[in-house]
C-alpha cells in the first residue's frame, strides 16, 4: 500500500495524446476530460486530465493515487500511474475498446435505431450486471480499503474487447473510512442515480452505491436511460415505471424491445434485485455481496 504509483512525465503524455488533440478525446467525466493516447512502448492508454482543483498537497495526492492503484479487480478499470507537474494532475488508465455502457446502449438500444456495431444480447447484459455487482462488492467489502464510489452510473462503466464491464473513477471522490460518520460536505453524483438519503442529507454509505446499481441494472434490462421526457408520463422515470410494473406483475414489460430472446426467470430476478437495491430506506437495501450471491447464480 505504501508503494509509489508509476510517475509519467507531462511531455510523454502530451506526445502520446498528440498534444491532447480533440480528435483523441474519449469523453468528459466528472473529474475532467479523458484522451486516448499511445505511449512510446506502444501501449494504448486513457489519460484523464483532472480539472477538479485538488485541495491536497503533492505527497498526499501521490499517496491517494498509490492507494487507488493497489485496488485491483477484473471489474475495475486499472490505473497505471499519474503525472504531477506544477498544477497539472493527470491519471493514466488502461484503455477499453468498447467505450462506456451509456454510449453503447445509446447507439445500440436506447434510440431503437437498429443499426448497431455491437449486439448487447440478453446473456451479455446479464453478465454486465453481474460484473458491475462483483466490482462494487469488491470495493465495499473485499478490498483492504473500503471504498464508496459515489457516482455509479452507465457512463462510469466501461466495456473491454470482450464486453466485460469495468467500473471507472472509483476512489476519486473520497476514500471511505468505516470508523467515521458517513457525512459528506459535497454531494458527488449524478441526478437519476442518487440515493435519496445522500441527495437530501449528504449521508454517504456503501448503500448509496447499491441504490445507483439498482438504477443501472434497470437501464441495462430496459435499454433506456433512467429518465426520458419524450416518453408518456407513466414511463418517463424508469424507477417509478419499474415499481408500477412490479406491483401489477408485469415486470417483463420493462424488457428492451430490441432483444429477440430473453431468459424470463433471469430478467425477473434482476428486476427484483434492482428494485430491492433502489428502495428508499438504505437499511432495506442488500449488500452487493448478497446481490451477487442471490441474483446471479444460474441454474
Amino acid at each position: 500500500m505504501d508503494a509509489k504509483p508509476y510517475m509519467f512525465n507531462y511531455v510523454e503524455l502530451r506526445a502520446a495524446t498528440d498534444d491532447f488533440n480533440p480528435v483523441n478525446k474519449l469523453g468528459e467525466g466528472g473529474f475532467g476530460p479523458v484522451y486516448r493516447g499511445t505511449l512510446e512502448d506502444g501501449r494504448v492508454v486513457a489519460v484523464k486530465q483532472l480539472s477538479v482543483a485538488s485541495h491536497q498537497g503533492k505527497s498526499q495526492f501521490v499517496a491517494e493515487i498509490a492507494t487507488i492503484s493497489a485496488v485491483q479487480h477484473r471489474n475495475l478499470v486499472k490505473l497505471f500511474g499519474c503525472c504531477i507537474e506544477g498544477d497539472k494532475r493527470l491519471l493514466v488508465y488502461e484503455y477499453l475498446e468498447n467505450k462506456s455502457l451509456d454510449q453503447e446502449t445509446e447507439s445500440l438500444c436506447f434510440d431503437g435505431a437498429g443499426n448497431r456495431s455491437l449486439s448487447l444480447d440478453w446473456p451479455t447484459r446479464f453478465d454486465i450486471c453481474l460484473g458491475v455487482a462483483r466490482g462494487l462488492a469488491y470495493l465495499h467489502e473485499e478490498s483492504r480499503l473500503r471504498i464508496v464510489h459515489r457516482d455509479v452510473k452507465a457512463s462510469n462503466i466501461l466495456l473491454d474487447s470482450d464486453l466485460n464491464p469495468k467500473i471507472s473513477d472509483f476512489g476519486l471522490a473520497k476514500l471511505y473510512d468505516d470508523k467515521k460518520t458517513h457525512i459528506s460536505t459535497r454531494v458527488a453524483g449524478t441526478i437519476g442515480y442518487l440515493a435519496p438519503e445522500y441527495a437530501m442529507r449528504g449521508h454517504l454509505t456503501e448503500k448509496a452505491d447499491v441504490f445507483s446499481f439498482g438504477v443501472v441494472a434497470l437501464e441495462i434490462v430496459s435499454g433506456r436511460p433512467n429518465s426520458d421526457s419524450s416518453l408518456e408520463d407513466d414511463k418517463m422515470y424508469l424507477l417509478e415505471w419499474a415499481w408500477n410494473l412490479h406491483e401489477t406483475n408485469q415486470e417483463l414489460e420493462l424488457v428492451d424491445r430490441t432483444l429477440t430472446s430473453v431468459n424470463d426467470d433471469e430478467v425477473k430476478r434482476i428486476i427484483g434485485v434492482a428494485l430491492l437495491c433502489s428502495q428508499t430506506s438504505p437499511g432495506l437495501r442488500p449488500s452487493m455481496s448478497r446481490v451477487v450471491f442471490n441474483a446471479f447464480w444460474r441454474h
